[in-house]
Order: C-alpha cells, then sequence, then structure tokens
C-alpha cells in the first residue's frame, strides 16, 4: 500500500511530535501520577486534539505508528477524549458529544471508557454492571476493572445493563465526581501512563438523557456502536504495537556500528517482518473504514503486530549485549509495554476467534 501526499504531511507532523514524547517516556513511566510538567508540551496538545472518528482509521493508524515510534505509553498518558470519544463519537448525539468535549476541553482531564469487569474480563455480552430504573432516570450499579485513566477521569462512559435482553445493553456518560462513584489506580507493570485503574459504582444516577443512542434505533444503541469502536480502537493497537516495534529495531541498529553476518541478517529480517505488518495494519485500516463493522482485519493486525512486538522486544536487545535492558533504560520500558498491549482490547485468544469468525464470513478478501 502506498501513503498518498495527505498521509505523508500527517506521518511528518507526528515525527515531529515523537521526538518530544520520547524525551518525556522514561519520565512519564516512572511517576504516572504527576503529569504537569508534560501537559503543556506541543505533542500533548496534538494527542489531545487526535480524532480517529474526523480523522479516518487509516490516517489515525499511519499517525498513531508514528507517535508509539516515539513512546506508547506517553501517548495514552496525554490527556484527551481517547476511546470515550471514539463511542460517543459512533452512538452518541451531539449534546452528549460536547458534554464529553466540554470536560477534557482544558487539554489537561482525561477521558475513560469502561468496559471490563472484575469477573469476567471483556465478555461484553456477560456484563454484570447493571442500570437499574429509578423514576425518570436510574442508579447504576456494578465494578470495572483496567479501566485506563479511570482513576482520574473527569468525564466518561461506562458500559452497562437495563435487563436482561441482548438489546438490553447501554452505554451510559458519566461526569466525576459522582454520589457513589469511587476509582484507584492499579499497580502495573508496563504502559504505565495509561493509569489503568478499577472503579466502583454504588448507585451512580445517571439520567435518561446519559444513555447513548437514545436517537437511534434499539439495534444500534449497544453492541452495534461497540463492535465499530473495539474495530477502530484494535487497529489502534496494534498500530503502537508496530511504532514500539519500529523504536526498538531503530535503537538497536543505531547503538552498534559493526554487526557480524547473522546479527545483520537477524536485524534485516526482523525490518522486513516489521514492514510487513505494518502494511498489514494500513490494510486493516483502510478495510474498518468502508465498513467498521466488519472486524477481520482488525483482529488479524492486532493479533499479528502484539505478536511481533513481543518479539522484537524480547530479541533484538540481546543483540547488545547480556545486560542490554539494565543499561539502556528505553529498551527496558518498551519491553515490559510490548506485554501490555496483549490485554489491551481482547487478549490474543479473542482475536483469533474474530480471526476464524471473519474468515468463515468471506472478510478476508473484504475490501481487496
Amino acid at each position: 500500500m502506498r501513503l498518498d501526499t495527505e498521509l505523508d504531511i500527517l506521518r511528518e507532523e507526528a515525527r515531529e511530535c515523537a521526538a518530544d514524547l520520547r524525551e518525556r517516556a522514561l519520565s512519564v513511566d516512572a511517576s504516572p501520577d504527576h503529569l504537569d510538567k508534560h501537559l503543556d508540551s506541543a505533542a500533548s496538545r496534538a494527542i489531545h486534539r487526535f480524532d480517529p472518528i474526523s480523522l479516518g482509521c487509516l490516517k489515525s493508524a499511519v499517525v498513531m505508528v508514528e507517535l508509539a515510534k516515539g513512546d506508547a505509553g506517553t501517548v495514552l498518558a496525554c490527556p484527551s477524549q481517547s476511546l470515550a470519544g471514539i463511542l460517543t463519537g459512533l452512538i452518541g448525539d451531539e449534546d452528549q458529544r460536547g458534554r464529553l468535549a466540554a470536560a477534557v476541553a482544558d487539554g489537561r482531564s482525561w477521558a475513560f471508557l469502561a468496559v471490563t469487569e472484575p469477573t469476567g474480563g471483556s465478555d461484553v455480552p456477560g456484563l454484570r454492571t447493571k442500570l437499574h430504573r429509578d423514576g425518570d432516570g436510574y442508579r447504576l450499579h456494578g465494578a470495572k476493572r483496567f479501566v485506563g485513566n479511570g482513576s482520574r477521569g473527569k468525564a466518561g462512559v461506562v458500559l452497562a445493563r437495563t435487563g436482561p435482553s441482548p438489546l438490553s445493553l447501554r452505554a451510559a456518560l458519566i461526569e466525576t465526581p459522582a454520589p457513589g462513584l469511587s476509582a484507584a489506580p492499579l499497580e502495573t507493570i508496563g504502559l504505565r501512563g495509561a493509569r489503568i485503574s478499577e472503579m466502583t459504582f454504588d448507585g451512580v444516577p445517571v439520567r435518561s438523557a446519559d444513555l447513548l443512542g437514545s436517537h437511534l434505533k434499539s439495534l444500534r444503541r449497544g453492541m452495534w456502536g461497540l463492535l465499530q469502536c473495539f474495530n477502530i480502537v484494535r487497529v489502534q493497537v496494534a498500530a503502537m504495537a508496530v511504532g514500539t516495534a519500529l523504536a526498538v529495531h531503530e535503537y538497536v541498529r543505531t547503538e552498534r556500528r559493526e554487526w557480524t553476518v547473522e546479527e545483520q541478517f537477524e536485524l534485516d529480517a526482523m525490518e522486513a517482518e516489521i514492514e510487513s505488518v505494518r502494511l498489514l495494519t494500513f490494510q486493516a485500516a483502510a478495510d474498518v473504514d468502508v465498513d467498521r463493522t466488519r472486524g477481520y482485519g482488525a483482529a488479524l493486525a492486532k493479533l499479528t503486530a502484539v505478536a511481533l512486538c513481543e518479539r522484537v522486544c524480547a530479541r533484538l536487545p540481546r543483540l547488545l549485549g547480556r545486560g542490554a535492558l539494565l543499561e539502556h533504560p528505553l529498551l527496558e520500558k518498551w519491553w515490559r509495554d510490548s506485554a501490555a498491549f496483549e490485554f489491551m482490547e481482547g487478549t490474543s485468544h479473542i482475536q483469533r476467534l474474530h480471526v476464524t469468525q471473519g474468515y468463515l464470513k468471506g472478510e478476508a478478501h473484504y475490501g481487496r
């Protein structure tokens, strides 16, 4: 796939931000709760404006590869509408989109999307978080875990059920602080800038106007919108994994001037593999732009890119010696980050299921 002039321009702009992100990476990783000195940077302001819905999946993927080549953890630490902005952009009404945008407009506030639960992972059909009727509105009860920026989010979207049927899955826009809502950060090893958190909802008041998709047909309020959101985000995670692999490859290659024949072969082979997965990710992004409900390409890209990133981060630093991860803090950080990609928007086992289902539906050749 060849990139056109507009995509080349976007990529160059992202590369300028990437250099700044890399300079801040170790500081953000060491102190993810103390980000004030980073939030006024040009890179943080650019990521705050980043909107995968208006930009499109392919353009977003091109940008994300370059940003993650700077540092994916720092990208995730920057305040923005994040995943909540994607879902709200897909099924929210104008007022809801405006409320979310206003909540993070200062460039120093975060948003969150709460899906995963402590007992059920990301099994959306099996969600236990409930919205109980209370007069003209609802009360939200339940718990969420592994929520990016959940403990510091000023607003976000929570997935819950209003009843037992498949059509009862709803997304509620929540602003914080709120009565009955508590959140705390979890101790993590990789992608520490994302401030992964757990959240508890004990009768949090939710108005009917807070439920996304009320202006849509009932079939398009829950899983339909969430499916599209997941497909977009899986491509973004794949792009982050590719960008991290590129960063490690570039770093290792520049740290030494001479290589044995065998080492040069490994570097060249890995470079070719990274390029092939980069193109696979861009093709998946282009397919999502054609039809956001088809998940074969997005799942395949996420599955392949994460596995590649883990191999690159485990193998290439060895070329710099046995103590490479101790002597090169960025390589050690990226090695930890590479494992965290596995758990974003569905593990590899889940992606294999989506790939198989998509293949059986004939999606393997869709858009090609």
